[in-house]
Formats: C-alpha cells, sequence, structure tokens
C-alpha cells in the first residue's frame, strides 16, 4: 500500500470512529458495535451490488457486434423502452450471483436508506408488493428493514445479521451515522486530488478490522474475545504461508486469521504474477465459535472480504459440539482463551482427541492443542497461541502431555512473545507451531526451533506493544530458513535449534529462554579490570555529589524551619 492510499485510510478511520462514538453516550461498546458494524455491512453490499449494476449497465450499452448481452437502442421502438428494457434486465438475480455479489433488494439498498432517512418520521419512502404505502417508523426500523430484505434474498446471510431496533436509538445520531458513511466514496477513492487503486471491498473491510479493534480496545477484557492483535494474527500467517488447503479456527472469534491469510493469498499472487481471485478458489476456510454474537460478527467480516465459509450449522462450544467432526486441515491457527478453567464435561472422558493425555479438568490449554491435532491433516501445520505457562507446567498431567508430544517429534517451533500484546489480559503469552511432518522442506526431524522474540516490538501507547513489519519479517524468516535447512544460523539470545537430548536436559521444558542463551555483548576494546576500576571511581564520585545534594537540602529545610 502506497503512502496516499494509507493516509487515505487513516484519514477515513478517524472520520468514521468519531462519527460511530457518538452512540457511545446512547450504548456501551459491546452494544453500539453491532449498530456500527451492521451500518458498515449494509454500505458494502450495497456498494458492491452497485459497482456490479454499473458494470452490467456498460456492457449492455455496447454496441451491437460487441454487445452479447443485450439488444442495442435501434431495436427498440423508443429510448424509453431501451432504458426500461435494461433497468428491468438490471434486476434479474444470476447476473449477481455469477459473480458471487450479493443481491440488495431496492428498499435495503444505501441509496433507499440515505434519502428515506432524510424524510420526516411517518412519511411514505415507498409501496409494498400489494401497492400499500409504507411509512417511516424510525431511522431504527429502516436499518433493521434493509437488513431483513438482505437475509431474506441470500441464503448465506441468514440468521448473521445483528438488529439495532432494539437499542432504542436516537434518530438523529443514526442519521448522522448514515451520512457520514454517505458522504465518503469507497467505490472511486481520491485523496487530495489523486484517484486512488482502492476497490470497495479492501476499503471496507479495512474499516471493519480497525472498527473491530477499536471495540475489542473500549471493551477491554471482554473484547479480547473475539479480536486477536492484527500483528501476531500476520506473524502466524506469515509463518505458516497458508497458500492452498483447508484452513480452520476452532475458537475464531471475528475470523482473523481467515482475514489475513486471505491477504497473505493475495500478495503471494501479486508477487508470483499469480490471479488472485484464482488463488484464493484454492483455500477454504472451516470455523467453530461458541459465542452466538461473536459469530455473527465472523460471518459477516467474511461476507464483507467476500471470502467462502463454512462456520458450521451454529454456534456451538467446540469440545462438546464439533461443528467440522471429520475435517483434517492442512492449516489451523487459534487465539483461544488462556487457561479457562471451566471447560470440561463428563462426556470428554476417553475422548478419541486425548491422544496424548487427557488434559487437566481445570485448564483448558491442553484440551485446545489436542482437539487442533486431531483435526490436523498429517502433513499439516498448526499454530497456536498459550499462555507462558503451557511451556513449563507440570501440573495436572500437563508436564506428561507435553513431554509426549515432544518425544512424539510434533513440536516445531516455539516462541516467546513480549508483554503487552494483548488488550485483554497482561498474561505472559507463547506461540507453539507444531507439525505431524518436519521432513515436507528439510529434514527436521529430531529437531525443534526456540525463537525469543521477548525484546522485539514497540510500545504503540502507554499501555499496549505491537510488533513492527521489520519484526514480523525477522521472526518469520528465521523459520522459514530453518525449515528449508539453508541460510539458518543459531543467535545467541534469539534463536536456537535444539535436538530432543537438549530438551530432555530441561525435564521437557520449552521456554525458549533456556535454550538461546544470552545475547552476545559488543566488546568496546576496554579490559575488564580497567573497566571496574573506572566504573567503581565514577560510583565513588556519584555517591559523595549524592550526599553532598542531600546535606544541602537539609540545610535549606532548616532554614525554613523544618526537619528531615
Amino acid at each position: 500500500m502506497n503512502t496516499s492510499e494509507q493516509q487515505f485510510l487513516n484519514a477515513l478511520d478517524d472520520k468514521l470512529w468519531k462519527a460511530a462514538d457518538k452512540l457511545r453516550s446512547n450504548l456501551d461498546a459491546a452494544n453500539y458495535k453491532h449498530v456500527v458494524l451492521g451500518l458498515i455491512f449494509l454500505k458494502y453490499v450495497s456498494d458492491a451490488f452497485e459497482e456490479r449494476q454499473n458494470e452490467l449497465k456498460e456492457l449492455f450499452q455496447k454496441d451491437r457486434d460487441d454487445n452479447i448481452y443485450f439488444m442495442p437502442r435501434e431495436d427498440y421502438d423508443s429510448d424509453e423502452d431501451y432504458q426500461q428494457a435494461i433497468a428491468d434486465e438490471l434486476e434479474l438475480l444470476d447476473y449477481y450471483q455469477e459473480k458471487n455479489v450479493f443481491w440488495v433488494p431496492k428498499t435495503a439498498r444505501w441509496s433507499t436508506l440515505k434519502s428515506a432517512a432524510a424524510l420526516p418520521i411517518g412519511s411514505v419512502v415507498w409501496q409494498n408488493e400489494q401497492g400499500e404505502d409504507v411509512k417511516l417508523r424510525s431511522i431504527s426500523w429502516l436499518v433493521d428493514n434493509a437488513l431483513d430484505e438482505i437475509e431474506k434474498a441470500n441464503s448465506k446471510l441468514k440468521g448473521i445479521l445483528n438488529r439495532i431496533g432494539q437499542y432504542q436509538l436516537d434518530n438523529d445520531k443514526l442519521i448522522g451515522l448514515i451520512n457520514s458513511f454517505s458522504d465518503t466514496s469507497f467505490r472511486t477513492p481520491e485523496y487530495r486530488g489523486q484517484k486512488l487503486e482502492l476497490h470497495s471491498k479492501d476499503i471496507l473491510g479495512h474499516v471493519y478490522e480497525y472498527f473491530l479493534g477499536q471495540f475489542a480496545l473500549a471493551e477491554g477484557k471482554q473484547g479480547g474475545q473475539y479480536y486477536t492483535p492484527k500483528s501476531i494474527v500476520t506473524l502466524i500467517v506469515e509463518m505458516l504461508e497458508p497458500y492452498k488447503g483447508r484452513v480452520y479456527d476452532p475458537a475464531m472469534g471475528s475470523g482473523g486469521f481467515f482475514v489475513s491469510s486471505d491477504k497473505f493469498i493475495e500478495e503471494h499472487a501479486k508477487e508470483k504474477h499469480y490471479n488472485p481471485a484464482e488463488q484464493k478458489k484454492h483455500i477454504s476456510v472451516y470455523g467453530q465459535e461458541s459465542n452466538p454474537t461473536t459469530w455473527k460478527l465472523a460471518a459477516m467480516n467474511m461476507a464483507i472480504r467476500g471470502i467462502d465459509f463454512n462456520f458450521g450449522k451454529k454456534n456451538a462450544d467446540t469440545f462438546l459440539d464439533d461443528q467440522h467432526p471429520d475435517l483434517r486441515a492442512d492449516f489451523v491457527m487459534a487465539n483461544p482463551p488462556f487457561n479457562i478453567k471451566d471447560w470440561w464435561h463428563a462426556k470428554l472422558e476417553g475422548d478419541v482427541r486425548w491422544k496424548y493425555g487427557t488434559p487437566p479438568q481445570g485448564n483448558a490449554n491442553f484440551g485446545w492443542m489436542q482437539h487442533m491435532l486431531h483435526h490436523l491433516a498429517p502433513t499439516g501445520s498448526m499454530a497456536l497461541l498459550l499462555a507462558n505457562g503451557s511451556m513449563s507446567s507440570n501440573t495436572n498431567n500437563e508436564g506428561e502431555i507435553r513431554k509426549a508430544l515432544i518425544e512424539a517429534d510434533l513440536v516445531e517451533c516455539m516462541v516467546a512473545l513480549p508483554g503487552q500484546l494483548f488488550t485483554n489480559t497482561q498474561i505472559p503469552a507463547c506461540i507453539w507451531f507444531l507439525t505431524k511432518d518436519k521432513s515436507s522442506k528439510a529434514d527436521r526431524r529430531g529437531r525443534t526451533l526456540f525463537i525469543d522474540a521477548r525484546s522485539l516490538g514497540y510500545m504503540k501507547d502507554r499501555v499496549l506493544r505491537d510488533f513492527t513489519q521489520v519484526d514480523i519479517a525477522k521472526i518469520a524468516e528465521t523459520f522459514h530458513a530453518w525449515q528449508r535447512g539453508s541460510g539458518y544460523q543459531d543467535q545467541p539470545g534469539f534463536c536456537f535449534s535444539a535436538e530432543l537430548k537438549d530438551v530432555q536436559k530441561h525435564d521437557f521444558v520449552l521456554t525458549p529462554g533456556r535454550y538461546v542463551g544470552a545475547a552476545e555483548q559488543e566488546d568496546d576494546g576496554e579490559p575488564f579490570a580497567e573497566k571496574m576500576a573506572r566504573l567503581t571511581a565514577q560510583l565513588k564520585t556519584q555517591f559523595a555529589e549524592s550526599d553532598r545534594l542531600e546535606a544541602e537540602i537539609k540545610k535549606n529545610l532548616a532554614g525554613l524551619g523544618y526537619e528531615l
């Protein structure tokens, strides 16, 4: 993305967030996200529909020799008949479905929404199929009606769009939000007079993702249940490289791993001069989520991106109601809630998934890991974000499970992450990379790569740390060089390729810091004895200065009638 495009998106984020934030006085973040994201979705489907409609108009109006779709103007009795014929043809469903564009009924289109919202409450906004006048009840009703109509017309969206009427919102604030979205061109964007090569799907997808992040920040701990920080998702996707195959996330939240996989494929296709749309046909995504609201957010996220998805028939508990029992995925990625205590059920006793040991009933970490391994294809790879305790804990069978995983040669790479990366927890985290086949790129059998990334990243604000693209590239390239068996070298303080005997020596503890050691210090050429003498003399001088200043302060206070 060039500078102008980035500046345009930053300005757009700021403008739309400020408009959306006006709803805060009426709603908390957990609720007003549904209002805002619902409007973003309506804007997207309407823009995509209009974009396709404009393409069709151009095709229909071509000269006779070039027009395979439509009869030319001269074959009609009048221009009025010709224009009416085009208008009728533009309302045929098949033209939109063939391009994977959602059908948007007239009463749900953004142009209808905008013009109707400008009318006084009680005004006639359209006539129904029976020819009866339909009057404007409220702006919330107008939006919900649009969502109803879109769901009815697109079976893929049935049951996933959240209605906003329940929140009893102020009409004027909703009108302001609709106007803010209307004032921005998502189809032909410009920035300071320069036309940008951004499509409405890219822009609205970016806005949707930005808003998810902002809502997660606003909601704090609760928000982290549906949002994994973008840089961590990007890091995992860059390391796993999901070019083609089945991608699965059993704790998908709002679907961030799928979005990043989609972007990764698109960028890879451009680099290799492939057709991105063709490349994406080689990927299929499968997800599961227990929270019904988050399940809907993820489905909307996929719909905005044009990603085909299978999230099961409903939201459901991954352990107790697996929506993809027969799936064997090529890539599995997840950021489940850390250290869940209340997860066990009697029916999980003796479950086929517990191949490496029954997980403790008071912690789901190794339950998630073994569920993912169960769904991993024989040549597949997986990445799992977990609390740091998973690397060293020996309580309640966790140590035995970890030992069994290591002895089965499943652990490919361990990455220790810096603190303060998450909006919802300060628990230190790590990434486990596992595979059932360590010989797919080079023979790495019997070896595990340890990466200590705790010193990487920067503080983006007072409380949150983030990775730069350089940080992500450093970690991913180290991993790929090790996988290929060429260009890799151990780097003290950062990475180390360990053999099974090294891990056994550390009692099967997988904390990277134990293996990578300390970073080499640069030799400044000063002999140690001389440096020690110099630093000791410097410290003595500083102590003396400290004593002098303390005496001066006491003297001044005494002059004011105070004593320390």
